[in-house]
């Protein structure tokens, strides 16, 4: 079992910046590639962003190209997202994941989620 747990998310006005962690505990996450999802109100989960297992690989969604960046520590058991230029679109719960692919698939954990609110 991994148990992830994400934490950084607020209140920023658009513009700003904010930086999620997600920290695991329990079994090694480093042979998982691990994703953040997010969920605006109203709306499904949508995928946001994955890196590899190494690092070394990196995919984006559209919404976000440019302006986040995904990045892992695997000696801290920790992946990252910095949310640069923020928009009040980016208003959501952030999710990460752990998954055995880094194409795609079901992920096998979650964390709890994080609410990332930003002020128009």
């Amino acid at each position: 079992q991994v148990q992830l747990v994400e934490s950084g998310g607020g209140l920023v006005q658009a513009g700003g910046s904010l930086r999620l962690s997600c920290a695991a505990s329990g079994r090694t996450f480093s042979p998982y590639a691990m994703a953040w999802f997010r969920q605006a109100p109203g709306k499904e989960r949508e995928f946001v962003a994955v890196i590899s297992r190494s690092g070394s690989t990196t995919y984006y969604a559209d919404p976000v190209k440019g302006r986040f960046t995904i990045s892992r520590d695997n000696a801290k058991n920790t992946v990252y997202l910095q949310m640069n230029s923020l928009k009040a679109e980016d208003t959501a719960v952030y999710y990460c994941a752990a998954r055995r692919s880094f194409v795609g698939g079901d992920a096998d954990y979650w964390g709890q989620g994080t609410q990332v609110t930003v002020s128009s």
